[in-house]
């Protein structure tokens, strides 16, 4: 299928050939009809891919604060790759779109095939012939409703929002400074709301427009016109609301929103337009300034708009789901109109023309639609087509690794190049997988696999994929295939490597293996019933250079150890998927078992109990994690910690000896003789490119993989036991099952 895209290095704009995307479960494909192009907001983020590199820095400063943390937590080289990786990528445009149904995913009851909907969302209602919306982002058109009227959805859920946060009452009077797109909307549903609206615009032609759709004034910001019709209107006590729909780097529409608001009166932001408030105009006014965010409440939640867990109507009333089929509802009865709106209507295939014209100002617009081929109702008047309508254990047992009778897979030839499968393509795996892949000699990228389109199409150009798909089956039962890396989110580990092995594949899977006693015991379960346990977890550390140099030179113990291991983890950002632990499991259960893994290779034991103590909300975690022989290791797991501090520091005492690892920078040794890395600065290696070394070899030659299965199940029982250790206040004896 193609779907527009942008290269936000270069600025680059294409219609790319990309995979059609799953149909997940608790959602819908949709084949588009109609999209919307947003002037204001995709013309902003257009212009800004075609600044400098410096001229991005300076509109996105949020951003290069992000990048100076990770240059602290990762090294310059790291970062590096990451930001690099992020820039030169293809990212979509579009978020408003109609379109039909052409597969329902499992708990979907509410739509069928060939109804048609209205979808929203900047990651789910792209410019793309074919689209997967969740359940919460999308709603059913009204009979009668034309598509390309119904493309305007989301905009108008956007100005819908606006309003409500103003609050306006009949006979209010409102100014709306900005008369693009979401300011003629908003003008239009106050109007409806049967309050009197004074526009603020520039350009004459849109003052023009706002009159004939529903507007009392318009006029220019300088001119007198606007502040005589206000006083007009209010009998000079000034506005009740101002909406500011408005962009730009200008400070006059906060002035003017000061200057002709009542005393009380109430300010909304719903554009993106400078905010530098006059202190003593808004404080002598007691204006209330209030933000508009997007379509509704459930915006930018991950439960409400990926898990489609609904808000209760008794205390969310207007969610955006509901914002979007109440806007729908005004434009089938004629209370909104949006056909004076579009501009241009352009074909699909010549999306990246109209996108020039708008940037270079050849095309003067308010909104302009994209049609797609053998879209229904193509005309203005057309209609739309109808359709239907558990308690923990304090002690746990550590899977025993079992194998059938089965004979192995046949040897393959040790000069063949080994030809890798990637099961999800994220930030992860794109920056610290792929790179060293790419360039690894005997190795050739066969499929990359994703769940959205424009991953694995961004994948496949940069690292040299011969294939990309969203058909995991179709690599799965691929002969060709030697191995396959699972790299997607942590709740489709378990399931993913389990498929893969039953396939005969040798499979890298990311940390977690598994999010619970269950999935672990299916990972095994696919172990026993193939016979095939080439199986590799992404515990990096162990392979670091500097930390096996530094346990090296330490050499080997006679006496019981102990490990200190702290773990600077920092705060998340809002809206990250770690943050979701109902599907995601844990924080800790993501990532923990790096370190669990880390102080088991170090010790060379696997451990026999956890024992986990937790801050108020489970914030910083202590673990104390008991081994045979007497040896014991404490991971201090904190996320309240300071940014500038280095993010894992270990020590490892035992026979008079010590041994210190600071972030894999530097190592020491202390014993008889002092040894101390070179204190030359070095990027951080984490053990990623040995790590992926050993695998490849292993699967070139049919040798032992890396690390044994009954250590990674080890560590996963492990990581897993943290949880049971919280819940129930004690220790967690580990004890292999037989």
């Amino acid at each position: 299928m193609k779907q527009v895209v942008q290269n936000y290095r270069s600025g680059e704009l294409a219609l790319l050939d990309v995979p059609v995307p799953g149909c997940k479960p608790d959602g819908v494909l949709v084949r588009s009809a109609f999209s919307l192009i947003s002037t204001g907001t995709e013309l902003m983020k257009v212009s800004e891919a075609g600044m400098s590199m410096l001229g991005k820095a300076r509109s996105r400063p949020d951003q290069v604060a992000k990048v100076m943390q990770s240059v602290a937590a990762n090294g310059v080289a790291a970062t590096y790759r990451k930001v690099s990786n992020r820039l030169d990528s293809y990212t979509p445009l579009g978020y408003s779109l109609c379109g039909v149904v052409e597969q329902v995913g499992s708990g979907i009851e509410d739509v069928a095939v060939g109804d048609l909907v209205a979808c929203a969302g900047n990651e789910h209602a792209l410019h793309a012939e074919l689209n997967w919306v969740p359940k919460n982002l999308y709603a059913r058109v009204p009979d009668g409703l034309a598509p390309r009227h119904a493309a305007f959805g989301t905009v108008g859920s956007i100005a819908m929002q606006g309003v409500r946060r103003g609050e306006p009452q009949l006979g209010d009077v409102a100014l709306v400074i900005g008369l693009g797109l979401i300011g003629q909307l908003v003008v239009q549903l106050l109007a409806a709301s049967g309050v009197r609206v004074v526009g603020v615009d520039p350009d004459p032609v849109r003052c023009e427009l706002a009159e004939r759709l529903g507007a009392a004034a318009c006029g220019d910001p300088a001119s007198a016109g606007v502040e005589n019709a206000v006083a007009e209107l209010t009998a000079g006590h000034g506005v009740d609301q101002v909406y500011l729909a408005a962009g730009g780097g200008s400070n006059q529409p906060v002035e003017l929103a000061a200057r002709l608001s009542r005393d009380r009166g109430r300010v909304v932001d719903i554009g993106k337009c400078r905010l530098d408030l006059p202190w003593n105009a808004y404080y002598e006014k007691e204006l209330d300034v209030r933000f508009s965010r997007s379509y509704g409440p459930g915006r930018y939640d991950p439960e409400y708009e990926l898990e489609g867990r609904d808000y209760p109507i008794g205390y969310v009333r207007w969610t955006e789901r509901r914002n979007l089929a109440c806007f729908l509802d005004l434009l089938a009865r004629g209370r909104v109109d949006v056909e004076p709106l579009v501009s241009h209507t352009a074909d699909f295939d010549d999306a990246v023309e109209t996108y020039r014209r708008l940037k270079d100002g050849d095309l003067k617009a308010v909104a302009v639609l994209f049609r797609y081929p053998d879209a229904p109702g193509g005309g203005a008047e057309a209609a739309a087509p109808g359709g239907g309508a558990e308690a923990a254990a304090p002690a746990v047992a550590v899977p025993a690794v079992r194998r059938s009778g089965k004979a192995p897979a046949p040897a393959r030839s040790a000069e063949a190049p080994v030809r890798l499968a990637f099961a999800g393509a994220g930030n992860y795996a794109t920056s610290m997988l792929l790179p060293h892949l790419a360039q690894h000699d005997g190795v050739e990228l066969s499929t990359v696999v994703t769940t959205t389109a424009l991953s694995a199409a961004n994948a496949k150009r940069k690292f040299g994929f011969a294939g990309a798909t969203t058909d995991l089956d179709a690599v799965l039962g691929d002969p060709a295939v030697d191995a396959v890396f699972v790299v997607t989110r942590h709740s489709s580990h378990a399931e993913l490597t389990s498929r893969a092995l039953l396939a005969g594949k040798a499979v890298f899977v990311e940390k977690p293996l598994a999010l619970s006693g269950d999935e672990l015991a299916a990972v095994l379960a696919a172990v026993e019933e193939s016979g095939n346990d080439r199986l590799q977890v992404g515990f990096n550390r162990r392979f670091a250079p500097l930390l096996r140099d530094a346990r090296k030179r330490f050499g080997a113990r006679t006496g019981p150890a102990s490990v200190r291991y702290l773990i600077n983890a920092g705060r998340l950002d809002h809206g990250s998927w770690y943050l979701q632990q109902g599907t995601q499991g844990s924080r800790f259960t993501g990532e923990g078992g790096h370190f669990v893994d880390t102080a088991s290779w170090l010790l060379g034991a696997d451990p026999v109990s956890v024992y986990a103590v937790a801050t108020s909300g489970n914030e910083d975690l202590q673990v104390v994690l008991r081994y045979p022989g007497g040896s014991t290791a404490t991971l201090s797991y904190v996320t309240t910690g300071p940014s500038g501090f280095p993010k894992e520091t270990l020590d490892l005492v035992a026979d008079g000896r010590a041994l210190r690892l600071d972030d894999f920078v530097r190592a020491s040794v202390y014993g008889r003789r002092r040894w101390v890395s070179s204190r030359l600065p070095k990027a951080r290696d984490k053990g990623q490119r040995a790590e992926l070394d050993a695998f490849v070899q292993a699967v070139r030659t049919g040798g032992p993989m890396p690390v044994p299965l009954q250590s990674l199940v080890a560590t996963t029982a492990a990581t897993l036991a943290v949880q049971t250790s919280l819940a129930t206040g004690a220790p967690v004896t580990l004890a292999e099952a037989r």
